[in-house]
């Protein structure tokens, strides 16, 4: 394929140079491209760089047709896609060309060839293949056995002959509890056995794995019990507001895993950066020196190798996040900010960062495009790359660069955001925070 692109750029570079020398009308060169008279035929098919006999190919994918009389082709169609001709590639018994992108809204797994009269078309035998679909996400990585789910990706494209399959680590889904929405989503039931790990799709064009891994305990930062390797509170002015299983049944329909950070309880006005409700929507930790009993997070060992391995922008922020129905998220975007010791620490505590312009952090405001958000008391992932730890608190571009440097302390609250709301009095739970990489 990059030999292809090589040659016709250098083929276009050589003719845009010709045309300055020369007019086009007094252009001439020998083996230039003429179209012929009659219709052309199909031997077979063939890899543009192996050979090799084909009766199918995934789309973008170059082919080469073999037969006769092909320079009389001026129209090429997969199903009731048309595909690009480069004339160029278009000799009397070969023609490579590019398989159309574009999924056919009419499969009859067949190649037409027009020639120039467009009277004569001759079809060919050929089928081609979505490519091998990407699994993108899940609406809750961190879901039991039994919930349902939607994961998210592309070409989830079903064939009667060979169903899609999701398998986790140890279960498979069964096809009666799968649920396509387009070839973009498919809902089902986690499987009863379903293991930590990541899940894979298999469609007629092959097999993938997911981005993310189910119940992923990767270097968990505060999981709020202690039972994932996280910390159980913050430290600082502010530590979090921690329940327990059970503490919100009336909204809750299930704690995701174990106890959980709490924020609510109190009125947020709808103009941004009007209220400011620390008690109620923050925690924040402060950390000392590596010796100490708050050490800063980037020397947590894992969390050391992903950033050494890694660098921050192929790290991402995960966590899962239940919003209540009855008491819905209106106004103020939550404010993810990692802190560095130069700013604050357990010597010294300040929160006058928080609204430091020249300080990143990341923003999650969800309820902004439709005016309110709530997960109905389930639980949903939250994916937030560090790369967009960039904005300022009332959700301007920051000018400082989000580094390596601020991996030290971290502070979640509810505040501002740069966008005016509803005033509201959301209740909302968290759990299991973590940093892993970008896959």
């Amino acid at each position: 394929m990059k030999t292809i692109i090589k040659i016709a750029n250098a083929m276009a570079a050589a003719l845009v140079l010709a045309a300055g020398l020369v007019s086009c009308d007094k252009l001439d060169y020998p083996n230039r491209h003429e179209v012929t008279d009659g219709v052309p035929t199909v031997y077979s098919i063939r890899y543009a760089d192996r050979d090799i006999n084909i009766t199918s190919a995934y789309m973008d994918e170059v082919v080469c047709l073999l037969g006769e009389n092909l320079t009389s082709v001026t129209e090429l169609w997969f199903n009731d896609q048309q595909a690009v001709l480069n004339t160029s590639f278009i000799t009397a018994n070969t023609l490579l060309v590019s398989v159309p992108s574009t999924m056919p809204t009419e499969t009859t797994n067949k190649i037409y060839l027009m020639n120039k009269e467009r009277k004569d078309t001759v079809s060919f035998d050929f089928q081609v293949l979505p490519p091998v679909p990407r699994v993108n996400s899940m609406s809750n990585e961190w879901a039991n056995p039994g919930e349902t789910v939607t994961i998210y990706g592309s070409f989830f494209f079903p064939d009667d002959n060979t169903p899609v399959e999701i398998n986790f680590p140890g279960a498979s889904v069964s096809q009666s509890e799968i649920t396509f929405n387009g070839s973009t989503e498919m809902s089902f039931t986690v499987p009863e056995g379903a293991n930590p790990g990541y899940i894979t799709v298999t469609t007629l064009s092959g097999t993938s794995r997911s981005k993310f891994m189910y119940k992923d305990t990767r270097n968990i930062l505060f999981d709020w019990d202690g039972t994932r390797g996280g910390l159980t509170s913050g430290y600082g002015w502010r530590t979090g507001v921690v329940h327990t299983p059970g503490t919100d049944a009336a909204w809750m329909n299930r704690p995701i895993d174990g106890s959980y950070l709490y924020f609510g309880g109190v009125e947020l006005d709808g103009v941004s950066g009007q209220t400011w409700a620390e008690d109620n929507y923050s925690f924040n930790y402060w950390p000392g020196d590596e010796s100490s009993a708050n050490p800063p997070l980037y020397s947590r060992p894992e969390f050391a190798e992903y950033i050494e391995q890694y660098g921050v922008g192929s790290l991402q922020m995960k966590f899962e996040i239940c919003v209540s129905a009855a008491n819905p998220w209106q106004a103020c975007a939550l404010q993810l900010m990692f802190s560095s010791t130069d700013y604050v620490s357990e010597s010294n505590p300040t929160n006058a960062y928080f609204t430091d312009t020249t300080y990143p952090r990341g923003l999650y405001n969800p309820w902004e495009s439709t005016g309110s958000f709530d997960t109905g008391g389930d639980w949903v992932t939250v994916t937030i790359p560090l790369s967009n730890f960039k904005y300022t608190h009332a959700g301007e571009e920051c000018a400082t660069t989000f580094t390596d440097s601020f991996l030290h302390g971290l502070a979640f609250f509810v505040y501002a955001g740069g966008v005016d709301g509803t005033t509201c009095s959301p209740e909302i739970a968290i759990d299991n925070i973590r940093v892993v990489p970008v896959e």
